[in-house]
């Protein structure tokens, strides 16, 4: 199953060690979900990531750069013919969703679920880090 991680995901798993943002990444690659990445989403994974006030302790931006560089290695990495905007409140959102509608991923994991209330009409659904790892253990 294809997934899109949003970068609320990416920058939880660089503030704690402990949550399932950084358990979920810490899985990958994984048999059992890929993620999905266009390149609008990984510019906007590069911006966010590298900001001073999201690198980890003693982590450069260097470092953050290589990890993001490791997470597109082992993503689907997809392109947009099509956008669907606008159709979410914010534009960056928005672009989240085309990946997956494009990328036919089935999930947005997220820590903003509510700002894809809406992807459900596309038959995306948007689910926490924490549900989506329950998902995978529940799975036959």
């Amino acid at each position: 199953m294809r997934v899109i991680l949003d970068t609320s995901v990416l920058v939880a798993a660089a503030r704690s060690r402990n949550g399932a943002s950084h358990q979920l990444l810490s899985m990958l690659p994984n048999s059992d979900f890929e993620i999905a990445l266009t390149v609008a989403l990984y510019t906007e994974w590069q911006a966010v990531l590298t900001r001073p006030s999201h690198l980890p302790p003693g982590v450069t931006v260097d470092a953050a750069l290589g990890f993001l560089r490791y997470l597109a290695s082992v993503a689907h990495l997809q392109d947009v013919y099509f956008l669907w905007r606008p159709f979410l409140r914010d534009p960056n959102d928005d672009m989240v969703l085309e990946c997956a509608v494009a990328s036919g991923s089935q999930f947005i994991v997220t820590h903003n679920v509510k700002d894809f209330r809406r992807a459900i009409e596309l038959n995306v659904q948007a689910i926490e880090p924490a549900d989506f790892l329950r998902l995978l253990r529940n799975r036959p």
